[in-house]
């Protein structure tokens, strides 16, 4: 598989550019590649590239997220299935010049259209999240119509070129002023700006062209993924119009939470009750990871809210073989009832922490004082 270019590299910005340097660097290239200035073979698709590249460092929710996860919901992911292929974009290349230096491409009626996008969600327990999954996912989405693959008419018959536009899709109309004479193009009436006519409709699917299909998709979804990314499918949408090609499947993840544990970033977290009895003597606890399980280590003297990390036994980085912590929080816990045996003991110990008295003492004086 090919190495997806970096999109600070394709801008020719540093990563701590600002949002101007690379709104400002993104006009000069797109003046540069755009394909109604440019004729040049791969100006096309350098313009495209670099059109995606802005669409992600541009917008700081989408920027952020590549800086941390790189191509993963912004390039291809690889493996049998469909791999994440990129954020929805958007927009054609007269929208982007029109936004930037005013005016619009010049594009006729019939041009190609690219197809709806479809959206989707994908939920996922805590562990396929982690570790990363294969998934079978289901869509409806419009194809090309299976009878006349999307030529619209019967077959055997063929599109007519129509008469009025001949066959451009667009029409000139001239109007007068007091200012004068000046024209006007638009989309031609007759065949709404498609450039032919159907005399004989595909009866299949009325002269549409497409159809509504059900889909079964494998997707591969990485380890380390997390709640709430969105990402796409490349060309998984709709069909295209009159050979456009077709949109992107845009997925949002959802992970459902663990029993037991939480995450936040890579560092994976568990809440583990201890006792009086082991907080203050210490102990050895088997604790359960993501990986299994593992021996941690309570000193005598333990506090509620200690932490205790274990590196690298954590979630994995989407990028590289870097995983987060694992992190296990104490809590004391306070026991609600007692028999006669632990009265008796918790009463010894109490007539034993007469340092610990003579300090609440203290405590309780300057609450008096303060009052």
């Amino acid at each position: 598989m090919n190495k997806e270019k970096d999109y600070y590299e394709i801008l020719g910005v540093p990563r701590s550019a600002s949002k101007e340097d690379i709104q400002n660097r993104f006009r000069r290239l797109a003046l540069e590649y755009h394909p109604d200035r440019n004729k040049d073979p791969g100006a096309q698709d350098k313009f495209k590239e670099i059109n995606s590249a802005y669409q992600v460092l541009s917008d700081p929710q989408k920027r952020a997220q590549y800086d941390r996860f790189g191509h993963l919901g912004v390039g291809s992911g690889g493996g049998t299935g469909h791999g994440f292929d990129g954020f929805d974009v958007g927009g054609g290349f007269g929208d982007i010049f029109e936004a930037f230096f005013g005016g619009s491409a010049n594009r006729s009626g019939n041009v190609a259209q690219i197809g709806r996008d479809i959206r989707t969600r994908i939920v996922l327990s805590f562990e396929e999240a982690v570790f990363g999954v294969e998934k079978e996912i289901d869509i409806n989405r419009t194809e090309s119509c299976s009878k006349c693959n999307g030529n619209r008419a019967e077959p055997g018959s063929d599109p007519a070129k129509c008469g009025d536009c001949n066959g451009l899709g667009q029409t000139r109309r001239v109007q007068r002023s007091i200012f004068g004479q000046f024209s006007q193009v638009g989309p031609c009436r007759k065949c709404n700006g498609i450039g032919t006519i159907i005399l004989n409709p595909c009866s299949h699917c009325r002269g549409s062209g497409r159809e509504k299909r059900k889909r079964k998709i494998m997707v591969d979804i990485p380890k380390g993924v997390e709640n709430g990314m969105s990402v796409r499918l490349s060309r998984e949408g709709d069909a295209g119009m009159y050979g456009g090609p077709p949109g992107n499947l845009l997925l949002e993840l959802n992970v459902n939470p663990h029993k037991i544990f939480t995450r936040k970033d890579l560092d994976v977290f568990l809440d583990l009750p201890i006792s009086f009895a082991q907080a203050a003597l210490g102990d050895e606890i088997k604790v359960p990871t993501l990986d299994g399980s593992t021996i941690v280590k309570i000193p005598n003297g333990t506090q509620t809210g200690t932490e205790f990390r274990i590196k690298g036994k954590g979630v994995s980085h989407t990028r590289n073989a870097r995983r987060g912590d694992y992190v296990v929080i104490v809590n004391v816990i306070t026991p609600k009832k007692l028999d006669k045996q632990q009265t008796k003991l918790f009463r010894e110990l109490l007539e034993t922490q007469e340092g610990i008295d003579e300090r609440l003492g203290d405590i309780r004086n300057i609450l008096d004082q303060s009052g």
